[in-house]
């Protein structure tokens, strides 16, 4: 039986190990490469062809968006499975709009990792327990919370981790490439979202949610 082809992408060396140590003592999964980030993930994909690459979110200078949608451009065979800290279902959906089949969190255990790469080879869409449950409980309440980040689209996902590297606005329009007056208007519906009141609270909500 032709084992499942896998490549780590990942910016901590340890978790790579980990990772590499738990799956090539499985003798269903070889791990064919492992990268510290989105620039290395997209060329050792597009020179090995993995099965399956099990991608960060959070990486730099390519983060992992970027890269699966490299990705699913150059080598559409390999399927992601983003793998991060955030919880939130707004990353797992943007992940999956980018083109990734599977989305668990680092909470996730082994067995369900294990479990979403055998359900992603398979053809089948992967969300994790922790993710599906915070859903499950959405779905319940008749109102979304607060200062809820589901609230927010890709654009404005995308602002909030300039605006955490410490850009200002200028900055972040050239990088966007989009106008200085559209990037004041998305961070005032960024403020009207998440209710609250100037970026010094925003910069706080980053900080506390571990964004």
């Amino acid at each position: 039986m032709k084992k499942i082809s896998i490549i780590l992408a990942d910016d901590h060396k340890l978790i790579r190990d980990s990772w590499s140590f738990i799956l090539n003592s499985d003798p269903r999964f070889t791990v064919t490469g492992e990268t510290s980030n989105g620039d290395e993930a997209v060329n050792a994909v597009k020179k090995l062809k993995p099965d399956i690459v099990l991608m960060d979110v959070n990486m730099a200078p390519l983060n992992g968006f970027e890269a699966t949608k490299l990705i699913a451009k150059y080598s559409p065979g390999s399927k992601v499975i983003a793998v991060s800290m955030h919880t939130m279902p707004a990353y797992a959906k943007r992940m999956m709009q980018v083109g990734a089949m599977g989305y668990v969190t680092k909470n996730s255990s082994k067995d369900e990792m294990i479990r979403a790469i055998l359900e992603v080879h398979n053809g089948r869409k992967y969300i994790c327990e922790e993710v599906k449950n915070i859903l499950a409980q959405k779905e319940l309440e008749e109102e979304t919370a607060p200062g809820d980040m589901n609230h927010l689209s890709k654009r404005e996902l995308d602002i909030i981790q300039l605006i955490k590297q410490g850009m200002s606005s200028k900055e972040i329009a050239a990088q966007l490439d989009i106008s200085l007056k559209t990037v004041e208007v998305h961070r005032y519906n960024i403020l009207k979202k998440l209710k609250l009141k100037n970026t010094a609270a925003l910069v706080n909500f980053i900080n506390a949610n571990g964004l």
